[in-house]
């Protein structure tokens, strides 16, 4: 149990300057999806909400739900550091389909914004939050 908690919630990069950076990391990234993406899920156009592709041709219901609570929800457990390495895959999942399925047609310049947050959330996949997030604190406080 104490391994599984480990790989989920511990993460220290090493040197406070480098767990100051993952936190700007954390919370620059997190912002920018949920302002650019997770805003667009509640605002209404022409009377109609975001249309949210369904390349894997999953149930709308089920479909929407995860785009919107990757774009919405986990921006927010992201920047505090809760469960980060598990509130991430949801996001590369979305953002991955979108890069390799939805926009593989598209030119480069279309095909880069899903392709960067792949990347940066496989980052924070690999790294966790670092020692200032939620995660380290919950980590100290069951592992004392």
């Amino acid at each position: 149990m104490t391994d599984i908690l480990r790989g989920v919630l511990y993460s220290d990069l090493g040197s406070d300057i480098n767990n100051w950076a993952m936190f700007a990391f954390r919370i620059l990234l997190a912002l920018e999806l949920f302002r650019v993406h997770g805003l667009k899920k509640f605002r209404v156009e022409n009377g109609q909400r975001e249309h949210v592709p369904n390349p894997l041709h999953l149930p709308e219901k089920l479909n929407a739900m995860v785009a919107t609570l990757s774009d919405t929800v986990a921006p927010f457990l992201v920047m505090i550091g809760i469960a980060t390495r598990l509130v991430v895959l949801p996001v590369i999942g979305v953002t991955a389909i979108g890069y390799f399925v939805v926009h593989r047609h598209d030119n480069i310049e279309v095909r880069d914004v899903p392709y960067m947050y792949t990347l940066c959330f496989l980052f924070l996949l690999c790294t966790g939050a670092g020692t200032i997030s939620a995660d380290h604190y919950i980590y100290s406080l069951l592992t004392q």
